[in-house]
């Protein structure tokens, strides 16, 4: 759904030259935050895999990837949507340790996203993975996780403070996380949409974490959906913050701890999908060829919106605009990129 919102009166804080060196100099300071916080090493990342592998994501589960054939190359090459599955089968490969991860700036190509002011094609993210314990798959270690990410947010964002002093006027991220499932807050909101839903809680909670997301609620509806073959659907979730310029949540991160082999064979029947259970990725995780994981995908784009006052994401981030995005942006008297 396209959210064509923008701020009556908005004014950027920064010009454009301001917000290149910010975007650069957030981006460096929160990758090694984050890395530091969680124990991840940078590594290089495809921008596309082999068709035939099933190593690319699926999102939502409807998504369509970009494929092309490559001279002299037997299958289809496809660009990722994330590098979810890739990243578990290289902490592998690599030869990493339990406690120790792996990040990537990783750059893809969303062709179905519906585009508005929070939405491109163009995706650009921090993708980490890193290797967890048996023991560590549960609630209070992935709740633990996410305060760490917020903890490398909030230190990112005051360090810009004292180089942009404009940016001081923007509330600054809370570190008091609010944890809510999925299906909590349907329960607090039966009469709003997911997204509706969304607004009014985290409103009053800037900073939350929406836990269990990609199965049925009790509504018969999950609250978004999530493919079946990469985040365990109870120990995953969405990490939401309120955007004080455009007056509305969104979402910063999709994380959580991966399938094992019981979720993978749960999730996959409950999907419809069990033809994928002899995909070359999918055997080794059923045969315990790779390791437990967790991980998620940080945008980019996004946190430079929230820190900098942000109205569009192409105010950020250079991609190509639908007629409907460039008006608005011209009415609004916003530049893209």
């Amino acid at each position: 759904m396209k959210d064509m919102r923008l701020p009556q009166g908005y004014k950027p804080l920064l010009s454009i030259y301001e917000t290149q060196r910010a975007i650069d100099l957030g981006n460096r300071l929160f990758a090694d935050k984050l890395a530091g916080a969680l124990r991840l090493h940078r590594v290089s990342a495809p921008l596309f895999v082999a068709v035939s592998s099933g190593m690319n994501d699926d999102l939502n589960g409807v998504e369509r990837a970009v494929a092309f054939d490559i001279n002299g190359v037997e299958s289809d090459a496809a660009v990722v949507h994330s590098l979810a599955k890739w990243k578990r089968f290289a902490l592998k490969r690599y030869q990493f340790h339990a406690g120790e991860g792996l990040y990537t700036n990783m750059n893809a190509i969303r062709r179905d996203e519906d585009l508005d002011s929070l939405h491109s094609a163009y995706v650009d993210q921090w993708d980490w993975e890193k290797i967890i314990t048996r023991e560590e798959r549960n609630v209070d270690f992935l709740k633990k996780t996410v305060s760490s990410i917020v903890g490398a947010l909030f230190e990112t964002q005051s360090f810009l403070r004292t180089v942009f002093p404009q940016l001081n006027v923007l509330p600054q991220v809370s570190t008091d996380v609010a944890f809510i499932t999925a299906q909590e807050l349907e329960d607090l909101f039966p009469g709003l949409t997911p997204k509706e839903r969304e607004d009014a809680y985290v409103k009053d909670h800037p900073t939350t974490f929406l836990m269990g997301i990609g199965g049925k609620l009790k509504s018969g509806k999950p609250h978004d959906g999530r493919a079946p073959d990469y985040d365990d659907w109870d120990l995953n979730g969405d990490l939401l913050v309120w955007d004080s310029v455009g007056r509305r949540s969104f979402e910063l991160s999709s994380m959580g701890i991966r399938v094992d082999e019981e979720s993978l064979e749960r999730q996959l029947k409950l999907a419809g999908c069990e033809e994928r259970r002899a995909l070359p990725f999918h055997r080794m995780l059923l045969n315990g060829e790779l390791p437990l994981t967790m991980g998620g995908g940080i945008g980019q784009s996004r946190v430079s919106m929230l820190l900098l006052g942000k109205a569009h994401i192409g105010e950020v981030q250079s991609s190509l605009w639908d007629e409907a995005n460039i008006a608005a942006a011209e009415a609004a008297g916003i530049t893209l990129l």
